[in-house]
């Protein structure tokens, strides 16, 4: 039983129980005429939120984040955690064209999210594919959604059209990997696109995966050219 329900958004409400201690629940949008909802740790009203560019010394904590889905999930199908010196590398890499963001929570970095080379051919200059992660404690909160779009927002004013998200898929749902990724995509806009079936091997299975598009912007025929992301804040 309840005293009441305050509405804070789309996803988030709070309940106040017997006791009058708040609850925070998550509610995900319906999927084939199902909704899911589950207890967690919420985003209080009172936590400070911040989106940023990412810096080389927010390495060691991205890649700690990172790491849990390389040893527990087939959310990457990479094998093994890259050292720091190489995840630093890649960093660079991205830094040269496109954000890398990160964003807090009362100071402390709860996901990451970087924009990257759709192929690499100069063709597809308009299109790029996006990452995102968030710490495995920080799920259902609203997080992910600020983040993604705080990147989309940076790209389309690079110029980018295109976004894509290559995603692993499993015919069933098992411990390492569930059907989240590609529902929480669809809600943001994206349809799928595309689906190579048992192309990715980890922890003795075979998962799929798919391809998810969003259009972001205007296709011409004199299209301008992508401006590099600036880091200058």
């Amino acid at each position: 039983k309840t005293y009441g329900v305050k509405t804070f958004s789309d996803d988030d409400c709070r309940i106040s129980f017997r006791d009058k201690t708040p609850v925070f629940i998550s509610f995900f949008r319906c999927y084939n005429n199902s909704c899911y909802s589950s207890f967690s740790k919420r985003r209080s009203p009172m936590d400070s939120i911040n989106i940023r560019n990412a810096k080389l010394e927010d390495a060691p904590r991205i890649l700690e984040i990172y790491a849990y889905y390389v040893e527990n999930t087939v959310i990457t199908f990479e094998y093994e955690v890259p050292s720091l010196e190489e995840f630093e590398n890649r960093m660079r890499n991205t830094m040269k064209k496109y954000p890398y963001l990160v964003i807090e929570r009362n100071g402390k970095i709860e996901g990451y999210s970087y924009a990257g080379p759709f192929v690499g051919r100069a063709a597809y200059d308009w299109a790029c594919e996006l990452t995102i992660y968030l710490d495995n404690n920080a799920k259902k909160c609203g997080l992910g959604r600020k983040l993604y779009e705080a990147l989309a927002d940076r790209l389309k004013t690079m110029g980018i059209l295109n976004l894509y998200a290559c995603i692993g898929y499993p015919k069933v749902e098992d411990e390492y990997l569930n059907k989240n990724s590609a529902q929480f995509h669809e809600h943001l806009g994206f349809h799928l696109c595309g689906t190579f079936e048992n192309c990715g091997y980890k922890f003795n299975r075979w998962y799929d995966m798919i391809w998810m598009e969003k259009i972001i912007g205007e296709h011409k025929a004199d299209q301008p050219p992508v401006k590099p992301y600036s880091y200058m804040e």
